[in-house]
């Protein structure tokens, strides 16, 4: 199922590895704590994410990482379930994501494994 996608006006575009919602740790000056947002890993390794679902192929991403060469890996510091984090390359932040599940988690770190060693 394609939501929101340019897929329709480039049909031969392969479609994202993986896609869902999962909360991200906000660390910022102002804000802290988790927020839902909408992720989409793509064939070419990249990690986008959106404020809503809706927002993918309509509005630029909130940001967009390359996931090649990166760490990931489920993380028990923060002492909630289902956290696993991502350390790109560049090694200029740490991302933490939070899943709604044991199963959510795995999908998602499967799928960014296969992007971390292409």
């Amino acid at each position: 199922m394609i939501v929101g996608s340019d897929i329709s006006r480039y049909p031969n575009t392969p479609k994202p590895t993986c896609r869902g919602y999962l909360h991200k740790r906000t660390q910022s000056a102002i804000l802290k704590g988790w927020r839902k947002r909408w992720f989409v890993l793509k064939h070419n390794g990249y990690l986008h994410y959106y404020k809503h679902k809706k927002d993918e192929g309509k509005c630029r991403p909130l940001e967009v990482t390359k996931l090649e060469g990166a760490e990931i890996g489920v993380d028990t510091s923060l002492g909630k379930p289902f956290v696993f984090k991502c350390i790109p390359q560049a090694r200029n932040r740490i991302f933490y994501f939070c899943a709604t599940s044991n199963q959510e988690m795995k999908r998602w770190l499967e799928a960014m494994d296969k992007a971390v060693h292409p």
